[in-house]
């Protein structure tokens, strides 16, 4: 039985679950954005305020996009939260740009190609989008490398479109089909763990 405390997740598999959006993790998700690492993937030049945190996702969870809290399941313990990934989608055309960020002590272990799997596994099966899209910067070769493993595939280039460390570079888009997702999915396989 769970309690008001324990984490819903909606999603899972052998590394990462996929949960609600939750306004009691503000802070923890504020941390998170504000590790200069993180900042400079993002392309983000400054930090922000936890009050401008906390009315931003005030807004956030009035709007149209799908957001999650991404958990780590490996530790043998209780799910720990990790990230968050959100899809923005555009209806019309059932597409959707992702986004996804992960805590600095849970990066380099697999759980950013796990979580992105299962939130591709979401908008095919759940969301019923076509085509998710997502923008990274070229010297983010870790990033890249995860979004590959997880199915998606370099679909464009805009020259010295962000900044790293200082320096102009490219920003490269990528794309997932949903046919071409031939993961398993936990949604449709009733074999996977749910």
């Amino acid at each position: 039985m769970s309690t008001p405390t324990d984490p819903i997740l909606w999603l899972r598999n052998e590394k990462c679950g996929l949960g609600p959006y939750r306004t009691d993790l503000v802070e923890t998700y504020w941390r998170w954005e504000q590790d200069p690492a993180l900042m400079i993937g993002y392309g983000r030049q400054a930090p922000e305020s936890l009050d401008a945190r906390t009315e931003g996702m005030r807004r956030q969870q009035g709007g149209d996009n799908i957001r999650f809290t991404l958990y780590d399941l490996t530790t043998g313990g209780d799910p720990t939260p990790a990230g968050v990934a959100t899809l923005l989608p555009d209806h019309s055309v059932r597409c959707a740009e992702y986004v996804v960020m992960l805590g600095n002590e849970f990066r380099g272990h697999g759980l950013g190609t796990a979580a992105t799997r299962l939130v591709l596994d979401y908008a095919w099966h759940v969301t019923n989008l076509r085509m998710v899209w997502l923008s990274v910067l070229a010297p983010n070769a870790a990033a890249i490398r995860a979004y590959e493993n997880a199915g998606f595939q370099p679909a464009g280039r805009l020259r010295q479109a962000g900044y790293w460390r200082g320096t102009p570079c490219d920003e490269i888009i990528m794309d997932a089909l949903a046919s071409d997702f031939t993961g398993l999915s936990v949604i449709s396989d009733p074999a996977q763990p749910s």
